[in-house]
């Protein structure tokens, strides 16, 4: 059995710069060397492997044999892991975090943040990201429990000991209930109709929500943790419910939800903040996320007539 050398990193490049650049002598200009070692360095790497990679007989320019070609796309990514190494060490030499972990409230706009993490890639290509989905406390939890660097949290954060932030825009929160609904089908709600039928809330496990509520009026109640679950049972008419604009608007257009015109429950503005943990200042990558968030944030407009959620 024929057991082939191992190849160096540098033949490996050789190999790769004559088949781009189409000759011995283009890699040597490229890599700026003799063709003569372009030439010493494939024959060491035919060596190594026991194959022959180019067609040197009867071609003005070298042509990959069968084998070349078989080998040409493993060679290559040997390239781009080393390549994608050295940036990652070159990032960790620079301060760049290897990963971040972001924690995000629901009501965010999806839009948005898809905007924010495609730059993201764009940006920061050796850093890993976790994304967590979570809803209320939930987000501020998991940035003081160290599972979360940075988050994009609701008002729930505001004033926690440990956490600094930044504001980072705002959400319209508006009552909606399905057309086939009874307060759907009211051309005028009275004070106090809300109470008399189910609440839809969304509600999560932290420490930060533990026997509080927010815009609940009806003393009926089904809760949530899952805010597309809540959209789901809101179109099926289950019950009426407090929702962000941006998400529903296209049910709004379509008919499949009623902004309902409460006049005891008007909705409210949800605001974001970005946070952090006071004694674990987030990196390079974390800091340019609640730029981002911090900056498109600052052209959220809110409704006329909403407090604060």
């Amino acid at each position: 059995m024929n057991n082939p050398g191992t190849p160096t990193f540098d033949q490996l490049r050789i190999f790769l710069t004559i088949v781009d650049t189409g000759s011995f002598a283009g890699a040597g200009r490229k890599l700026n060397r003799a063709v003569s070692v372009i030439s010493y360095g494939i024959a060491n790497l035919e060596a190594q492997l026991g194959l022959t990679l180019f067609e040197r007989e009867g071609t003005r320019k070298p042509v990959l044999t069968v084998a070349g070609r078989a080998l040409l796309a493993e060679a290559r990514s040997i390239a781009h892991g080393i390549d994608g190494l050295r940036a990652k060490v070159k990032g960790l030499l620079d301060g760049l975090e290897a990963e971040v972990d972001l924690a995000v409230d629901v009501m965010l706009p999806a839009d948005r943040l898809g905007r924010v993490l495609r730059r993201f890639a764009t940006e920061f290509p050796t850093v890993q990201l976790r994304l967590h989905m979570e809803a209320l406390g939930a987000i501020t939890a998991m940035v003081l429990d160290r599972k979360a660097v940075v988050g994009l949290s609701g008002p729930l954060s505001a004033g926690v000991e440990g956490i600094d932030c930044r504001l980072a825009g705002s959400v319209p929160m508006v009552p909606v209930a399905a057309p086939d609904h009874p307060l759907g089908r009211m051309s005028s709600i009275p004070p106090g109709a809300g109470r008399d039928h189910i609440q839809l809330v969304l509600s999560d496990r932290s420490r930060f929500t533990e026997g509080r509520d927010y815009s609940v009026t009806s003393p009926k109640t089904w809760r949530l943790a899952d805010l597309g679950a809540k959209h789901a049972l809101l179109r099926e008419g289950v019950g009426w419910g407090n929702m962000p604009l941006p998400m529903i608007e296209p049910d709004l257009v379509a008919g499949t939800l009623v902004r309902l015109a409460m006049p005891d429950h008007a909705g409210g503005t949800y605001r974001f903040s970005g946070i952090w943990r006071r004694d674990t200042p987030p990196g390079p990558a974390a800091r340019w996320l609640l730029d981002q968030f911090v900056a498109l944030g600052a052209d959220d407009r809110e409704l006329d007539g909403m407090g604060d959620v």
